[in-house]
């Protein structure tokens, strides 16, 4: 599909990629912020404020006092037709820590029934997997991250919980997710990490970012606990897991 330009407003424009979940597009969105954020380090594109990649697109906003749609276009078109800038963004891997099942992962056991599975078995799949953050949404840093394997896509459930604990490893569809702090939530809870995704104190608050690709190790209870006092002491810092 050819990129579309869109009007979202008389402040923004969406540049839309496509109309499925998928990795490439996800890669094709991170690669355009990428380009947008280089060119308005060299001057260009002034007025812009802001972007918000979605899963299959990349929302720009800018201040219409200083440039419009008008102006915008010409360069973001020739940013899409210049296929050396638009070019695959340098990903990070993180490999995060996750305590499985239990008090942590409320939901494995009845995940495992309905997949005809054992629970270790849901544990392993999901562990084994490597996941690509698409978009961060809901709340600040909450990642959505696919694809997790056909087997184990779930439903949300039929009723959310009104308290879903912070570090909580959930799936939904082909989607995995870690709740950064407690919230409401209707997904399927694995297990939990200690790990904090959020710190409006940092110079960067989220630690995930699109394109990120994530794994899980599984870890006991006790190395959870150690883990979180490590952390919540400032004795292991987050980038410790990259």
């Amino acid at each position: 599909m050819t990129p579309r330009l869109l009007d979202a407003g008389d402040s923004a424009l969406t540049i839309e990629f496509g109309s499925v979940i998928s990795p490439e597009l996800v890669a094709q969105v991170a690669a355009l912020e990428h380009a947008v954020d280089a060119a308005r380090s060299h001057g260009l594109l002034a007025g812009v404020t802001e972007t918000v990649p979605t899963f299959r697109s990349l929302t720009v906003l800018y201040d219409p006092l200083i440039t419009s749609r008008a102006e915008l276009d010409p360069v973001l078109r020739s940013l899409l037709d210049q296929r050396s800038a638009v070019q695959a963004v340098q990903t990070r891997r993180w490999r995060l820590p996750v305590c499985y099942g239990g008090a942590f992962g409320a939901d494995l056991l009845d995940v495992a029934a309905a997949c005809a599975l054992a629970p270790e078995d849901v544990v392993s799949l999901h562990a084994g997997a490597e996941f690509t953050v698409y978009m961060l949404g809901f709340m600040p840093g909450f990642p959505f991250m696919g694809s997790l394997p056909e087997v184990l896509a779930m439903p949300r459930r039929t009723e959310p919980r009104v308290r879903v604990p912070a570090g909580s490893v959930a799936i939904t569809g082909r989607l995995s997710a870690i709740y950064p702090w407690e919230s409401p939530g209707g997904w399927q809870l694995l297990g939990r990490c200690p790990v904090p995704l959020f710190d409006p104190a940092a110079a960067s608050p989220f630690l995930l970012a699109p394109g990120d690709r994530v794994s899980f190790e599984p870890v006991t209870s006790d190395r959870h606990a150690e883990l979180e006092a490590a952390l919540r002491q400032g004795e292991l810092s987050p980038e410790a897991f990259m």
